[in-house]
């Protein structure tokens, strides 16, 4: 038997079902529903080409469905992507949830794609959908009894818009694992929920999840303490590895630790993460490098320490200036690579950094530029994007994370700036 089957008792185990929190695969199912009907598992199957892998008719086995609350990140396009799979979808839940509904869609489709085609179509799905994340991110099953890796789980993400900088714009598909049990496998931990590095993390509605079940509804606390010790194990341990000497041999790994670094202002981890021989230019979030991550995170310390170590400069890098940053720094970014811009200098001044919006000012202006002439468009249509979500925040329609005084002061800084 797994070691993680004997992290608790009969009795325990039975105490968590009683909460809705079930045990699958080494993870944590929390909103757990019981387990599937038989004569709904036989109907997922009468619509599938092939047999249903038993990972998944064990899950359903033991639950319906419910909620995940881990990390996942995968290889698409180039990019390092994060997979939301919170949903385990189950018959009767409401909206994005509904396993009958993305059934159904999935069946539509498949229809749609073999008259387009102009090919026979034979009522049945090669792919089954048993989780994700609203219509943005879902998770499959490959159930087609011809297909060379039956029973792996592949993940589909939606592409967005152009305007949403180092995100995919096209769907892309990309493999989890060869099972479902594999798929839970790979579900883990970046950060420490009981020590997190942010204010949005994972485990963070688990958490929550667990308080409620323990104060309004008489989870004994020691075996709530338990299950977040059994939680924890999909920690993955970066330190451990930095310490080893083995860190960049796992590049997953190691981009943990690197978005760690990034995002908490960790000039010292830089150093040793440059020092470990770990690549400081591979993408950590979405096509975002290190560099980018840090500069939009205001994380200027480490910042300086990427630029030290010659992680490479994005071109593009000061479009995701939004705290204010010292014109030295703003200096350095330009020598290393990053191009200056109307833009940039904009985001500068509203971010109530004018003299590093002069540096790139000088910049352009160095390259033939008229800056006055470039400026003023960008000046105005930052404004207006300002103006345009200040007065949806005092309408009550938007909750923006400035809030309408920060909105305010970045208004009247580009108001107020003279080139």
């Amino acid at each position: 038997m797994a070691a993680w089957q004997d992290f608790f008792t009969d009795s325990e185990r039975a105490t968590l079902r009683g909460h809705g929190i079930a045990l699958f695969a080494g993870r944590v199912i929390f909103d757990a529903q019981p387990p599937m009907p038989e004569a709904q598992i036989e109907a997922a199957q009468a619509v599938c080409a092939g047999p249903l892998p038993p990972g998944l008719l064990a899950l359903w086995r033991e639950t319906a469905g419910g909620r995940l609350d881990y990390d996942l990140r995968l290889r698409m396009g180039g990019n390092d992507e994060a997979i939301s799979w919170t949903e385990l979808f189950w018959n009767g839940s409401d909206g994005y949830h509904d396993l009958q509904g993305w059934i159904d869609h999935e069946l539509e489709l498949a229809q749609e794609a073999a008259a387009e085609n102009g090919a026979a179509w034979n009522g049945r799905l090669d792919y089954l959908p048993f989780g994700g994340f609203e219509y943005l991110d879902r998770i499959y099953v490959i159930v087609d009894p011809q297909h060379p890796d039956h029973g792996a789980v592949l993940a589909w993400k939606k592409g967005l818009p152009p305007a949403w900088r180092h995100r995919l714009h096209e769907d892309s598909l990309a493999t989890v694992a060869g099972s479902v049990e594999g798929a839970f496998a790979a579900l883990h931990l970046e950060e420490d929920p009981l020590a997190p590095a942010g204010d949005y993390f994972s485990g963070q509605a688990l958490l929550e999840y667990l308080d409620e079940r323990h104060t309004s509804h008489g989870l004994p606390l020691e075996l709530s303490d338990k299950l977040v010790a059994f939680y924890r194990q999909a920690l993955r341990d970066w330190r451990g590895a930095l310490r080893d000497g083995t860190l960049a041999q796992d590049t997953a790994l190691a981009h943990t630790a690197l978005r760690h670094a990034a995002v908490t202002d960790d000039a010292a981890l830089v150093q040793a993460l440059a020092a470990a021989d770990v690549d400081l230019g591979a993408p950590l979030q979405g096509s975002a490098n290190a560099i980018d991550l840090a500069v939009s995170h205001g994380a200027w310390a480490a910042t300086n320490a990427l630029l030290d170590a010659g992680a490479p400069v994005p071109a593009d890098v000061l479009t995701e200036i939004d705290l204010a940053l010292a014109p030295e720094l703003t200096a350095r970014l330009l020598a290393a690579g990053a191009t200056p811009s109307a833009e940039a200098m904009a985001r500068c001044v509203a971010c109530g950094a004018p003299a590093s919006a002069r540096v790139i000012g000088q910049a352009l202006q160095a390259g033939g530029a008229d800056v006055l002439a470039d400026f003023e468009p960008a000046q105005a249509a930052l404004l207006q994007e300002l103006e345009d979500a200040l007065a949806q925040v005092r309408g009550g329609k938007l909750s923006h994370y400035l809030g309408a005084e920060g909105l305010m002061r970045r208004a009247e800084h580009l108001r107020a700036f003279e080139w």
